[in-house]
């Protein structure tokens, strides 16, 4: 948070450790925050707050959303509430995100593979992409040309 305001951020909810019955809560609890004036320059922008904590980023149109949303080295997740499906897709298309839920977060399946981008994990967990981990791809090439037609074996 001291990072976030040095750079010009304001909280606008939370911010600090909870308080109980008038004392400081013990422990490491930290107040649900809604942080605004965020930029994608600032560092709460680019690195991941472990925590109840999330950054309001205004943007001018689509275009603009997609560039933001793409201006980092990581790309786990995205999400995106619209009515229009159509421009959701197109933002799912166009975003570099290994998951990207329309209208809900956090949604996974055993099924489908969850991976992200860039900087946010390496390779697919879950579904069949995940036995990729699991194995070595090899491709073996030998020349047959010196040998006879039909020639097989020893």
């Amino acid at each position: 948070m001291e990072i976030g305001r040095k750079e010009g951020a304001s909280v606008l909810t939370g911010g600090e450790p909870p308080h109980l019955e008038g004392k400081l809560r013990q422990g490491y609890f930290f107040q649900p925050t809604i942080l605004t004036g965020v930029t994608n320059r600032m560092r709460i922008a680019q690195e991941e707050i472990f925590g109840p904590v999330t950054a309001i980023i205004p943007f001018k149109d689509e275009e603009d959303l997609i560039k933001q949303a793409n201006e980092t080295i990581y790309g786990l997740s995205a999400g995106i509430w619209t009515r229009d499906l159509a421009r959701a897709h197109r933002f799912a298309r166009a975003v570099h995100a290994g998951v990207v839920w329309i209208n809900t977060y956090n949604q996974l399946h055993p099924a489908s593979p969850f991976g992200g981008y860039k900087q946010s994990g390496y390779g697919r967990e879950l579904g069949k992409h995940a036995l990729d981990l699991y194995t070595q791809v090899k491709s073996v090439w030998v020349d047959l040309s010196d040998q006879p037609i039909g020639w097989y074996g020893n």
